[in-house]
């Protein structure tokens, strides 16, 4: 029994939920993650865990751009998220 078509979403719309969830997450969870470094006087120990806090936040922010309904509200999410925390590196370098 096929899926309803008002269930499933446009090929448009699921290559801006992949490209969202993958290029964008992983630049999100960077910056996030460069965020933390700046702010926190442990640089050293921020910088040794960052690869295991990256990877966990990128497949939570992938999760994340899935659930959403429309790619680009995801896509404006994660580049405000980005231009944020890009802000505050440069505000506190």
């Amino acid at each position: 029994m096929p899926a309803k078509k008002e269930y499933l979403t446009t090929k448009g719309q699921r290559a801006l939920k992949i490209t969202a969830g993958l290029i964008g997450g992983y630049f999100l969870a960077i910056t996030f993650q460069m965020m933390i470094a700046t702010m926190l006087p442990y640089q050293t120990a921020v910088i040794l865990t960052g690869a295991f806090s990256v990877f966990i936040m990128w497949v939570a922010l992938m999760v994340l751009a899935f659930l959403a309904r429309n790619g680009w509200v995801i896509w404006g999410i994660y580049l405000a998220g980005i231009a944020i925390c890009g802000f505050v590196i440069y505000l506190l370098k």
